[in-house]
């Protein structure tokens, strides 16, 4: 078991913010939608920060996150106690109408489509509004700045997440899916196309021309998770592929970690645990 994250309280608190931006649905029409943004305690604009995008699970909203465990509190003493380096934390949603229902019918393909809001719209919106290591927010400065961004989420946001890896790698470095897997090939396809999903993650990276080195996948399930089966068939089938995701602890000696804790479930105060477990290895690059 690794490490888990205690409660307290935080003397140095950070703070969240609201920032809302424009984007289009799938009808077609203009609409308007917010995010929160965690900002670390005496956050400096005048300093740049890595940011990290959370994604909820499905029927969730941008709230669920803060809502649903003590996200900010991990981040605040984590921050605090020197395990975790200050950063940005934004907690989006992939329904372009805000919020969604519990439930997968549909739910893959609203995931693809956020892909293009996520660097067109809503990336651009927060960190003109916050400072990153972004030196602009058009393509050509996320791309350039990729290495202080990730992306992470929670069973449909884990969904978002390997999508943002096949379809967003150029303006993101590091990746946590947590509690759910690829579903390139087919809903569920962790399991019921284990070798097939790991097949095109792999041709995915190779046609990317990103090397072993430029991008880091960190997933975690728990053993009594619903995602188990899929996500445990899934990396087992990724490590027949060493050439791209390397087995690695902590990102010390690969790209590849990841990480099934005993008796955990499908749920987000389980799920919290994994983001703490995981954030500290990031950004190292």
């Amino acid at each position: 078991m690794k490490k888990r994250f205690t409660h307290g309280d935080a003397n140095e608190r950070g703070t969240i913010r609201q920032v809302t931006y424009q984007t289009v649905n799938e009808k077609g029409e203009t609409v308007e939608k917010y995010t929160n943004v965690y900002l670390p305690y005496q956050y400096d604009p005048e300093k740049p920060y890595n940011i990290f995008y959370l994604i909820h699970g499905g029927g969730g909203n941008p709230d669920a996150w803060l809502d649903s465990c003590s996200l900010k509190n991990m981040l605040d003493l984590s921050i605090q106690r020197g395990e975790l380096n200050p950063l940005i934390v934004v907690t989006p949603t992939y329904y372009t109408e805000g919020t969604g229902k519990p439930g997968m019918e549909g739910e893959g393909e609203k995931t693809m489509i956020f892909q293009k809001e996520l660097v067109e719209d809503l990336m651009p919106a927060v960190e003109s509004a916050y400072h990153t290591y972004a030196q602009s927010t058009d393509l050509a400065g996320l791309k350039a700045s990729r290495f202080h961004r990730g992306i992470g989420g929670f069973s449909m946001g884990s969904v978002t997440t390997w999508n943002a890896f096949l379809r967003n790698i150029d303006y993101i470095a590091y990746f946590m899916p947590l509690s759910g897997d690829c579903w390139a090939i087919e809903q569920l396809g962790g399991s019921t196309q284990s070798e097939k999903t790991a097949q095109y993650l792999h041709d995915a990276v190779i046609k990317s021309g990103y090397k072993p080195d430029e991008y880091f996948i960190y997933t975690a399930t728990g053993t009594e998770d619903i995602a188990f089966k899929q996500l445990y068939g899934q990396v087992n089938a990724m490590l027949h592929f060493p050439d791209t995701f390397v087995d690695a602890t902590g990102f010390g000696a690969g790209n590849f970690c990841y990480h099934f804790e005993e008796g955990s479930v499908h749920a987000y105060t389980d799920v919290c645990q994994y983001v703490y477990q995981a954030l500290p290895c990031f950004f190292k690059k």
